[in-house]
Order: C-alpha cells, then structure tokens, then sequence
C-alpha cells in the first residue's frame, strides 16, 4: 500500500468508530476521544507516515474537533516516566559513545567464549550486565550486541544465505535475540515498553510502579529465562560448530583494538553504578527515578562522556517524547472519562464463570500471540493494555499484579515473527535464518517463555508480596 491509501484507511478507522451507535454510559466527547485515539494506533500500525506525525495528527484532530482542550492534549507531555524514556536514552548514548558495551562484551568473550554455547551467554550476560541503563532494547540489541555477533559469526566463517549459515552464525543471531527480549523482563529501565505500561497503569489506575517493585516481580522469570533460553535453542537449533577455542583470541584482538580502559569509560561505569543505586533504592530515597536518570545525563555530561550535540541529535529520544506523551495523555483522559471502565465491565460478564487469576491466563495469553499483528511491542501495549488492564482489574485481580504482569507479557510474544519488534529486523536481516525457520523456532521460544513469565511472574510477586 502506498502513503494516501495507508492514511486513507487510517481516517476510515476513526471517521467509522466516531459514527458508531454507542452506549449512553459513555458521553459523546469520550466516545469521539475514542475513535482518535483507535486511528492514531491505526496509524502507528498502517504508518502511513512517522509515529511522531501520527501523534501529532492524534492531538490536531482531538482539539480541533472540541474532543479536548489544548491543556489536556499536552498534558501527556509532563508525565514522569515519559521524560524517563527520554532521559535514559540520552544516558544509554553515554555508554555506546564512550565503547564501555563493547569493552564488557569482549571481556566475557575472552573469558568464557571456548564454545558456541558458553558464546550465548557471555553475550546473554553482555546484554544483561547494560540493560538496566538502556531503555531501548533496539539500541542496545542493534547498536551493540548485533555487531558482534555479526563478527565472530564471520570470524567462524559462517556466512550469511548460504550453506555456512548454520555453523554457528544462525544459532548465534536467534539466541542473541531472543535474550535482548527477555532482559527487558528484570529491569523497569531495560525497554520503553516497561515504562510506557507503567505510565498508563498510572493514569488508569493510579498506581505508580517502583523500579524495585518491577525487579521484584520480573527477577524470577528473567533469570529462568536467561538460564534456560540458550540451552532450549542449542537443542531445538543448534549449531554446526560445538567449540570456538578461537573465540577468546578473537576477543583479545578486539580488546587490544579498544586499547586501555579510558576516562570515560570509567566515568560512565561509575555513573551506572550509581543510578543503579539510586533507582534500587527509590523506596527509601525518595528519588523518582525520572531525577535519577537526569542526573545521569548531567553527570556524563560534567565528565564529558557526552555533549549536549549528542543530546540534541538523538532522534530516538526526541520522537518517543512525541508519540508516547501523545499517547500516555489521551490513555490517561479516556480513563477519566469512563470509557475504559465501561469497556472492561462489558467483556468482564461475558468471561462470568472464571476467576480473576485464570481470567488473567488466558487474557495475558491473547495479548502474547496478537503480536503476530503487531510490527512492534509499543504498538501492541497502545492498542491493548488499557483495554485488557481494565478487564482483569474489573474482575477483581489486584491493580499491581495487573500492571506488572501485562509488563511481563511484553516479552515472551517478541520472538515470534521477523517483525514482532524494532529489534527484531536487524537480526533477522542479518540473513542467517530463514523466515519459515525464524517463525517456527520462534514459536517454540514463546511458548516456554510465555509459561515462565506467567508462572514465574506470579510466584515472584507472592513471595515479595505485591500479589
């Protein structure tokens, strides 16, 4: 589809929904609220032109037609965990600017790479060891991890659409994927998808997640996962290369290559440290986690590890600041005005004979798999979770259990197919696995990940008491 066709289905979407008969329970500018909000996700889906535009389109729209005020439009924008997005995005440049990420990958390579397997989890380690200062799992996947695996592969002489593919690259690039989506479970800072759930839990629901709340319930089922995850692969996939005693040479090389460790890696190394510190520790503190990673931006900053041109040209950063403060705004006003209540208490009698925790089953299980019509988790959370949210909260589940365990469910859904996450088409336009391959070993991975993250997750939040 070309771009007028796209916007022209997007429009239909809206112009369909404000027109729609509608219960009297919802009042006419909530219901209008609704259809532009609906097409604005049609719109991130369809892209008929950049999610920052279509959330622009979304907030003209909803003014222009006495939806809502100007004030309301905007309010989006001063969210808190929207301007924590942002602000650790600009911190994450910070580490790859000074080859900090690098320099711990190799590191783990050298000392455990000695075979394709001990090679998954150095590189899972590597991806653990910087997530929780990386909110976007597509920088940290794309930026860091996948050139290396790009290396060693080729280093092994497996090479991409042809018959060396399967020694040790096609394993390699699967694995290093599939861990870029499970770490995004332990740490509230690892994914922008945790923090947009976590902003519109609290514009619903009025219950703000703590960094320590989210490890709490995410640790279990993460580290299952990373534990797990490499091994399901090596045995369901596996490499044609069982050894690689030439990997930690490899890695040498490229340390030799980074030379010393340099200012600025150290100054960013303690940085990290410290905003750890800081967000762990919130609940005596005091500090919301948005001053956290500001003052890890200042601090990069003072100690020259990253200028403010680095800053001013992070794109990233800037456009999720448009579409997630767009979308946070309207989520929270369509919660004020009863439209989601109204929704969730509907399909809530219609799921009358389940209990809240099986309900939360098979509800957490439809939004895994309605990735396969999603091209990235963002747009999967905009689309569904307040709706989804609402039902289970109706049902009686508890409001920090609902919220933590739709943020476990970001994951488990992101290995399904070749487009299922803006990380995703970097590692499998690599060209190592084939499409049919992909999806059907991808398949597998969501199904075990899926039963770990709900089983897991709840047991988790029992034993640390938020369920």
């Amino acid at each position: 589809m070309n771009t007028w066709t796209r916007a022209a289905l997007t429009f239909l979407v809206g112009v369909v929904i404000w027109f729609m008969p509608h219960t009297e329970a919802i009042k006419p500018e909530g219901w209008h609220l609704l259809a532009i909000f609906t097409a604005t996700i049609a719109g991130f889906i369809l892209r008929p032109w950049p999610t920052g535009i279509m959330a622009i389109w979304g907030i003209v729209v909803a003014v222009a037609t006495n939806s809502i005020s100007m004030v309301q439009a905007l309010g989006g924008y001063a969210d808190g965990n929207v301007w924590l997005i942002v602000s650790a995005v600009f911190f994450s440049r910070g580490i790859i600017n000074s080859g900090l990420g690098k320099r711990i990958a190799y590191t783990l390579i050298k000392a455990f790479g000695t075979s394709s397997l001990k090679l998954s989890y150095a590189l899972a380690c590597t991806d653990l060891i910087i997530s929780p200062a990386t909110p976007s799992n597509t920088a940290r996947g794309g930026g860091i991890i996948f050139p290396i695996v790009q290396n060693i592969s080729l280093a092994f002489g497996s090479a991409p659409h042809g018959a060396t593919s399967h020694r040790i690259g096609a394993f390699l690039m699967t694995t290093a994927h599939t861990i870029n989506t499970i770490t995004v479970t332990i740490f509230l800072t690892a994914c922008s998808g945790n923090l947009l759930i976590t902003s519109l839990g609290a514009k619903l629901f009025g219950y703000d997640i703590s960094w320590w709340e989210w490890f709490q319930a995410g640790v279990i089922p993460g580290v299952l996962c990373m534990i797990l995850m490499p091994w399901f692969i090596y045995k369901i996939y596996p490499p044609e290369i069982k050894e690689t005693p030439e990997a930690p040479v490899m890695a040498q090389k490229e340390l030799d290559r980074l030379g010393r460790i340099t200012k600025s890696e150290i100054s960013v190394a303690i940085i990290f440290i410290f905003c750890i510190l800081l967000w762990a520790t919130a609940i005596w503190t005091k500090l919301h986690p948005t001053i956290v990673a500001m003052i890890g931006v200042l601090a990069c900053v003072v100690t020259e590890s990253l200028t403010w041109d680095d800053v001013l040209g992070e794109k990233t950063a800037w456009d999720i600041l448009i579409w997630m403060g767009t979308l946070v705004g309207m989520a929270g006003l369509l919660g004020k005005m009863g439209v989601v209540a109204v929704f969730a208490n509907y399909v809530s009698q219609l799921l009358t004979g389940f209990g809240w925790f099986w309900a939360s089953f098979f509800v957490s299980g439809a939004f895994v798999y309605s990735q396969y019509f999603f091209a990235s988790g963002t747009a999967r959370i905009t689309a569904l979770f307040s709706a989804f949210a609402a039902i289970l909260v109706a049902m009686g589940a508890p409001i920090p259990f609902t919220i933590l365990l739709f943020g476990l469910m970001n994951s488990p859904g992101c290995t399904l197919t070749h487009y299922s996450s803006g990380v995703t088409p970097i590692f499998f336009g690599a060209g190592y696995v084939p499409q049919g391959t992909w999806w059907r070993v991808g398949l597998a991975i969501s199904v075990v990940s899926f039963l770990i993250h709900f089983w897991g997750g709840t047991l988790g939040m029992w034993l640390f008491g938020i369920l």
